[in-house]
């Protein structure tokens, strides 16, 4: 839900200029925090969340949901990267020590692109292995997996849909880990491990 929160708070367009970007963060600089200060919960929480997967993942679609998590593991830790990263952007905003052409400039740096490329990737590729993973293994509802797959392929067309869109695809992902979650609290294979042995 942080997510989605901090998504509904983006004071900003997709497709926005440089100086847009900068005078959106300099006239509406607390939505922007608190943008920053939800993705900051939102890596927490799923950071947090990722055991609850890992039970969900029994022989079948073990590997596949393994290596899902591990780098979806790359991506939840990488969205408190990208929220700090926003907190200092503000703060340059504010003090005036930033100009269009800079952010331009610096947009364009290779170290800046590679650690966005991995956390996007890790963040999206994560999601479609763990989708594929649940798929395999059986052990949640079916809308569970597909709700996590369309997520990750509406990412070519994500930058169409607009802030409510947006906020739909983001709130799809939510129902998806709370499905994820309910499965695992109540489970029959839940119930099958607690169950006591016959002799």
């Amino acid at each position: 839900m942080s997510l989605v929160f901090g998504s509904l708070l983006n004071p900003s367009r997709s497709g926005e200029s440089t100086m847009q970007t900068l005078h959106v963060v300099e006239e509406d600089g607390g939505r922007w925090l608190a943008m920053a200060v939800m993705y900051f919960f939102a890596s927490l929480a799923l950071t947090l969340g990722l055991p609850t997967i890992l039970t969900l993942l029994d022989r079948r679609g073990r590997k596949v949901g393994l290596v899902g998590l591990a780098l979806f593991t790359v991506g939840a830790v990488g969205t408190c990267g990208f929220a700090m990263l926003m907190v200092f952007f503000k703060a340059l905003v504010s003090a005036n020590a930033i100009v269009a052409s800079a952010v331009d400039t610096a947009a364009k740096d290779q170290g800046l692109a590679y650690f966005l490329y991995v956390w996007i990737g890790g963040f999206y590729g994560g999601i479609l292995l763990i989708a594929i993973g649940l798929f395999l293994s059986r052990t949640t509802p079916r809308w569970v997996p597909a709700l996590l797959g369309l997520f990750v392929l509406v990412l070519p067309v994500s930058s169409q849909l607009g802030r409510v869109g947006s906020a739909i695809q983001v709130m799809a992902l939510a129902v998806a880990f709370t499905g994820i979650a309910m499965a695992a609290v109540t489970g029959d294979y839940k119930r099958s491990l607690t169950r006591e042995p016959a002799f």
